[in-house]
């Protein structure tokens, strides 16, 4: 999606992390990192060619850990690295093209089981040995037992597509995203029921979250559908809308985050022709009346984001740059004002597509 980029960029980000005062130079590890403190690096690779990979960064040592499942087990992750969580001594690896779950143990790396799952994106445990996994193309949401690393069951939605998800009370709640799908779902996780569909302002909901309040935010990306991109704040519990906003018609907005008091939202636009609008990591308050005018971190011209995350020990920022995914990707980091850390260009496996905090 978007996949493109002019060779202008590399020296336009190498001038960019030149300006960075008092920082060693960026460093490489082909180690393979243990313990915990650590941020992951989930990089998509490109589709079908079987190369994404997994990296990370140490913040104690200021430097990144290179391809880590191929150190670890001797053999490439596979294709496209959608998502990645902990669950107890493991990590839950979701490779989409590859129909495949991998499990890795969280000290060593070393594989320690796969599940099969048709094309997986993401993973929500729901209990001690439970977890719900979405998928691409399908109107289901699969069930595993963690314990023992099986596919046990699944739970049929009314559309395609189930992408994100997250917990409310005893509920999963989860997106479709499908091109005229304006709903989401939610489940009782203890009888594996849907109980409750709600109307989102926007359609093709594909990420929500949960703010201070307990209410949601789903952002519907609009796209497949021509329809513009929205955002909805609305109360689970009633199912009312309390606030929506419509993004521009050219806005691309990915990648919603939380900071740790759950009051301040980060996301991507994405301009994939290399123009300056609606391009960079923007920052809102659940309190505001409108979509930000201007972006916190503007991407450079012929540039664009994919990847953000949030620390929740320090709160800095953690970007992740593809390079139009035909070379490898840089991650950046900034304070949550937006002033620049450090940078890694051109250090992280292709197409830098999330973060996992390992902290």
């Amino acid at each position: 999606m978007g996949r493109k980029i002019n060779q202008a960029l590399i020296a336009l980000c190498c001038l960019l992390a030149s300006c960075i005062q008092d920082k060693p130079p960026a460093i490489v590890n082909t180690a393979v990192p243990g313990g915990t403190g650590n941020v992951y690096i989930i990089c998509q690779g490109a589709l079908g060619n079987g190369n994404a990979s997994l990296y990370a960064y140490d913040p104690a040592n200021d430097s990144i850990y290179g391809d880590i499942y191929k150190q670890a087990n001797n053999q490439p992750l596979g294709d496209v690295f959608q998502s990645m969580i902990r669950i107890g001594s493991d990590f839950f690896l979701c490779v989409d093209n590859s129909n495949e779950i991998m499990i890795i143990n969280a000290a060593t790396k070393k594989n320690v089981a796969s599940i099969p799952v048709p094309q997986p994106r993401y993973i929500l445990p729901v209990s001690a040995s439970k977890a719900y996994v979405s998928s691409l193309f399908h109107n289901k949401v699969y069930i595993i037992n963690t314990q023992n690393y099986t596919l046990t069951d699944s739970i049929t939605l009314p559309n395609q597509n189930t992408e994100g998800m997250c917990l409310y009370n005893n509920n999963a709640v989860i997106c479709t995203w499908d091109s005229l799908g304006n709903h989401i779902y939610m489940i009782d996780y203890t009888t594996d029921k849907l109980v409750q569909t709600i109307q989102v302002a926007g359609y093709t909901p594909q990420s929500v979250v949960v703010d201070k309040q307990q209410m949601l935010w789903v952002l519907g990306t609009g796209s497949f559908s021509g329809l513009p991109a929205t955002w909805t704040r609305l109360d689970p519990s009633t199912g009312d809308i309390l606030a929506s906003y419509t993004f521009p018609a050219s806005a691309v907005p990915l990648g919603p985050v939380f900071n740790s008091t759950l009051d301040t939202i980060y996301y991507i636009e994405a301009n994939y022709s290399g123009g300056a609008a609606n391009n960079g990591v923007y920052r809102m308050s659940i309190y505001d009346a409108g979509l930000p005018s201007q972006p916190l971190i503007p991407a450079l011209p012929l540039q664009y984001f994919y990847a953000l995350g949030v620390s929740p020990v320090t709160g800095y920022l953690f970007v992740g740059d593809p390079l139009g995914f035909n070379q490898n990707g840089s991650l950046y980091i900034y304070k949550p004002d937006g002033t620049l850390v450090q940078s890694f260009i051109g250090k992280l496996g292709l197409g830098p597509g999330g973060f996992y905090f390992d902290e």
